[in-house]
Formats: C-alpha cells, structure tokens, sequence
C-alpha cells in the first residue's frame, strides 16, 4: 500500500515511499547513539510543502520517525530540513520541540531570516544550516548570500552543512574554505564509487579534509551511492560494498570528525527504498571497531550537537 501525501497535495510520480517494517539490526548500536542525518516530511496536512519545491514527498512524520528510532535502537535523532520544505522550518522545528531533548535541528535560512528567528531555532535545538548545491534539488543561492548567512550563525555556535556531488569540488573549493564555520560535508561529497578509492576525485576530498581542520563528513547515503550493491534489502549484511572503502577511508583517517545517520526517509531514491535496519547494520564494515564505532555514532554527533 502506498503511503499519503495529505494537505491536498500530488506526490511526485514514480515516488518510492520509506519500507515498512524495517528489520532489527543485528548490529547493536552502542549506547547513546545519535541518528544524525534524517528528516521529516510535512505532513502535508499540517506543515505545506513548499511552492519551489522540486519534489513532493509521502508524508513523514515526527511520530513515525521517532519510532524508526527506538525500532534501531537509537537514542537520538539530528533532524535535516528537507529541501521539499524550502526555508519554512516549522516541520523540523516542531519535531524537535517534541522530541523531549533527545533531537537536534539543522534549518534551511535565506538572508531576511531575523535574529529572533534565529534565536527562537536554537532554543528550540537547532545548531546549523544546510547550504545545497546539488542543481537538480535546489535553485542556485548566491555565494555572497551563503557567507553572510555563515557569519551570523558562527555567534550562536552553529556550523554549515554543505550538499554537493565530488565533480563540482573543485570549483566549490575557495568559497567551501572560507565559510567562518565548523564545516559538515553530506554522504562524502557523493563520491563516484566506480572510480579508485585513491583516484584523484576521492583523492582531492581526503585532501580538503586533511588541509581544512573545521572539515567533518557524514559517512552516510551508501544506498545513493553503490553501483553495484548488493542492496540492503532481504537480510543482506553485506550491503553496498562498493561504498565501504570510501567510507571506510573516511573514518579510519579522520574518526574524530565523522558522523552516521539513516537519512531516513530517503528523498528521492530511485532505485529501491532500503531496510533501514540492513542499513544499520552496514555501520560496522567501515568502523570496524568497537573504539571508532563509539566516536562516529556517539561522541562525535553529541560533540557537535550536545556540547
């Protein structure tokens, strides 16, 4: 059966709605382990989705994320502004007013938010934005836009999540080192997994990282990435393992600056909508001990957003 969209709106065609009834992992996540990369959409119903939006969604709600949560064995949940929500942050907002202190919140801002908005975000758990820069998601925002909105988060402590694909790095390079910020690149800058792990492409990535301090990456999205899976569907453990040297690069050479999230409910997916709990347990083929599995999914996300 396929999940709603209410509020009056049509979903996307073609749309691939979040799997139901994800397994247990057979990984157990170390105690106090934070989800940080997942959203919420809408719903529609309740929380509009936005005019520009290049995709309308199946609702996903706080509730049902929060069950995903507890399902995996979770303790907390970094909530992302979806880009099907624009700049209207209410969704995100109100999922972590309602979280009981167990979810932080990365907004989506343009120039005229306000002070007091920004400050109503953070006491609501809100700690950075998210700047895309992946054209076929979002309209392209002005680079003197983005530093300003930069420098008057820095104040309140936040950092700047940035989303592009590893082919635009190279342009991307001057404005990404001069963000003022603690800087977190989504899924690996989307790494071509068919090219060498220490090719040039992945090679000028490592060397952003090593060279730029403020740098953390998100080792996630393995099921956006892989080429040649296997998918994490049907009790697969060993899912995606055309993704795992990348990630598993990534975590061994920085641990100290990495983080994990389901991206639960996985916008935009066309392939296959994975099991969220096969995703899980995709975890420990790229940290592989029981020390850095710690680091990314426990000290690391509580670091940047808890502290």
């Amino acid at each position: 059966m396929t999940k709603p969209t209410s509020g009056g709106f049509t979903k996307t065609p073609g749309w691939l709605d979040w799997y139901t009834g994800p397994s247990k992992p057979t990984f157990k996540l170390p105690e106090g382990a934070v989800d940080a990369h997942c959203h919420v959409f809408g719903p529609g119903a309740e929380f509009p989705y936005a005019p520009e939006r290049k995709y309308t969604p199946c609702d996903a709600s706080k509730q049902q994320l929060y069950a995903l949560r507890d399902h995996l064995g979770f303790d907390k949940n970094v909530v992302v502004q979806a880009t099907c929500n624009g700049a209207d942050n209410r969704a995100m907002v109100d999922a972590l007013l309602n979280s009981n202190g167990k979810a932080r919140g990365v907004a989506t801002v343009k120039r005229s938010v306000t002070d007091h908005e920004l400050q109503e975000m953070h006491a609501a758990g809100v700690r950075g934005v998210r700047f895309n820069f992946v054209k076929r998601l979002v309209d392209f925002t002005p680079k003197d836009e983005l530093i300003e909105i930069a420098n008057r988060i820095k104040p309140l402590g936040w950092h700047v999540v940035i989303y592009f694909e590893a082919v635009d790095l190279p342009e991307l390079w001057d404005f990404f080192t001069a963000l003022p910020t603690t800087v977190v690149v989504d899924h690996m800058g989307r790494p071509d997994v068919t090219k060498p792990v220490d090719g040039p492409e992945f090679e000028l990535f490592v060397k952003f990282m090593r060279e730029h301090p403020n740098v953390w990456s998100k080792v996630t999205c393995p099921e956006r990435l892989s080429v040649a899976g296997p998918k994490a569907l049907d009790g697969e453990q060993n899912a995606y393992r055309d993704v795992v040297p990348f990630a598993k690069r990534i975590v061994d050479t920085f641990p100290d600056r990495v983080l994990w999230g389901t991206d639960w409910p996985h916008p935009n997916l066309k392939d296959h909508m994975p099991d969220d709990g096969l995703l899980v347990d995709f975890i420990p083929h790229i940290a592989t001990t029981p020390e850095l599995q710690k680091k990314l999914l426990v000290d690391n996300p509580t670091r940047l957003y808890w502290s």
